[in-house]
């Protein structure tokens, strides 16, 4: 064992420092672990070498498909002294260091292969601005709303209008196994309920929360030792009721920006577009943007984007509507909806 090549060690290091900065001190001591202690004679180890482009955080993300193939394990219950140093165990460092190079070399073939796939998280604490965006359409609308989510992954999120939100007091939504509750600054949405008239979302590699493979890949990315965050997915998946389709983004948004009158589109990504290639970023902004030229009030569009944005701290978080193509700066987001600095407006102009 030796110290994981320059790039893989950075992209492992990069990856450590933003979890521990998202309070997941075991996913730091993992990858910090990574970084020094690869083992180079694997399988998994020439793929990882052989991968061609950006493996950091921000592209294919290697570091978070390792750590999500051994969380998998651990999950399905197919390594009993990997498990015992998972949360809520703990193990000293001599023990942890052999417990996971031991699981690296007993399950390669296994690991090789779950990295082929991107990560999906499918955070659910997102939609904690979805809420809100969705309450301020219907207040200036009125009108029911039509969703379509990009990088959708287990489209859990298309049922935000199924969730609790609670707001320095105020509550948002029905009663809900899923409840959010960020720590929130800035102006409360209007108090209407949104309704939803129809909800689809699209994903590369969509994951159905049905299938127990399906289900396993969205609760390994959650991080081991952030465990009201698998209580809150598996809630999410208990209620979920949405079709994503296999298909690239654009390419499937293209049909559906036919405008339904009598329905506001909602258009929303969730740390997906960035993910994007650019030339397919360019279409699919030249595509929304020709749509929006010909909405009307009977029939608006509006375009939800929260992404990473070479700003911090989180996301931005941007709203344009037509008809106008009014852009607004709605705030910043934590990458895993934990606090929601809202600078968006009691209502919409």
């Amino acid at each position: 064992m030796s110290a994981a090549p320059s790039a893989l060690r950075d992209a492992f290091l990069s990856q450590a420092r933003s979890c521990e900065g998202m309070d997941s001190p075991f996913m730091g001591r993992l990858l910090r672990l990574l970084a020094d202690h690869w083992p180079a004679e694997t399988a998994l180890a020439a793929k990882c070498a052989a991968w061609q482009g950006d493996i950091g955080p921000m592209a294919a993300s290697l570091p978070l498909r390792i750590c999500g193939g051994l969380h998998a394990l651990v999950l399905r219950n197919q390594d009993a002294q990997l498990a015992a140093v998972y949360p809520p165990n703990t193990a000293p460092d001599d023990e942890f260091q052999a417990t996971i190079l031991a699981a690296l070399l007993t399950h390669d073939n296994f690991l090789t292969d779950w990295i082929s796939n991107a990560p999906q998280t499918n955070e659910v604490r997102r939609a904690a601005v979805l809420i809100p965006t969705a309450h301020l359409l219907a207040d200036k609308f009125d009108l029911p709303l039509r969703l379509s989510e990009l990088g959708a992954s287990g489209g859990l999120n298309l049922m935000f209008d199924q969730f609790q939100l609670t707001l320095d007091g105020t509550t948002f939504g029905p009663a809900s196994d899923v409840r959010l509750a960020p720590d929130w600054t800035g102006a409360l949405p209007p108090a209407i309920r949104p309704k939803i008239a129809d909800r689809r979302g699209v994903d590369l590699n969509p994951l159905t929360p049905t299938s127990d493979d399906n289900r396993l890949r969205l609760l390994a990315y959650l991080w081991p030792d952030q465990s009201d965050r698998v209580t809150r997915t598996r809630a999410a998946i208990a209620l979920h009721d949405a079709a994503v389709d296999r298909a690239d983004a654009i390419d499937w948004l293209g049909p559906r920006l036919a405008h339904q009158p009598g329905q506001v589109h909602l258009i929303y990504h969730t740390v997906a577009w960035q993910y994007f290639p650019p030339a397919v970023q360019a279409r699919g902004t030249a595509l929304i943007e020709a749509a929006g030229a010909t909405a009307s009030p009977e029939a608006p569009l509006a375009w939800l984007s929260y992404e990473a944005d070479n700003a911090s701290p989180g996301a931005g978080l941007t709203l344009r509507l037509w008809p106008g193509d009014i852009t607004l700066t709605l705030g910043r987001v934590d990458f895993h909806g934990r606090w929601v600095d809202w600078q968006g407006p009691a209502r919409l102009p």
